[in-house]
């Protein structure tokens, strides 16, 4: 009788606890590592925005054979994704984890770049070439693109997140380390207000 109320336990615990995204962006580090990269990103004023043009970050690029990189994340953060031989989704199921929407259709689905394009173009990335603005454009290797509906993709815009932050407070954790480690990753830097936030947001974490 014991053994079978463990179990039991066991499963609901499990079920519980199950995440509802199918996949997380990858390359997300502990939160001990996220502060101490947190605290060793430069701050400084926000660059200009003389000079900005989504063009000058070419995306979306090849991946693997017909998949360019939208197609590649739609896959990877979807859930029974099935493509045709275009590499477009026909059917599967997206979380969207910033605001905890599930969406049916891959048209209902936009690939968030976590730093935004012009928010990188902010914080550094004016002064890079065109081919590393295209590799951070199309960035899979670490948390700086993700699957979320349309709408929150939209309402988010170019904004860091002294100015924007998920719907979902549970959100919060995930997206500062998403946010701190890709502009470390890429050596951006940030504001005080946007580290302040980051930091609030960080906090949250657990682990």
């Amino acid at each position: 009788m014991i053994v079978v109320v463990a179990l039991l336990v066991f499963v609901v615990t499990a079920v519980a606890v199950a995440p509802n995204a199918a996949a997380f962006p990858p390359d997300v580090p502990s939160k001990s590592q996220v502060q101490s990269e947190l605290n060793a990103l430069r701050v400084a004023t926000e660059g200009s925005m003389t000079g900005y043009s989504r063009d000058k970050f070419p995306h979306w690029h090849t991946v693997s054979g017909t998949c360019n990189t939208r197609e590649t994340v739609l896959k990877r953060d979807g859930s029974n994704v099935v493509v045709g031989s275009d590499c477009y989704p026909d059917s599967g199921r997206w979380y969207s984890y910033y605001d905890g929407v599930t969406r049916y259709a891959a048209s209902d689905i936009s690939i968030d770049h976590v730093v935004a394009l012009a928010e990188a173009w902010r914080s550094g990335a004016s002064s890079w070439t065109t081919s590393r603005r295209e590799a951070f454009a199309n960035d899979i290797n670490g948390p700086q693109l993700i699957a979320v509906t349309t709408e929150v993709n939209s309402s988010k815009g170019d904004r860091d997140p002294s100015d924007w932050k998920p719907p979902r407070t549970s959100s919060y954790c995930g997206y500062s380390k998403f946010w701190i480690h890709t502009k470390y990753r890429w050596g951006l830097s940030l504001q005080y207000a946007e580290k302040s936030a980051l930091q609030s947001m960080l906090n949250t974490c657990s682990y």
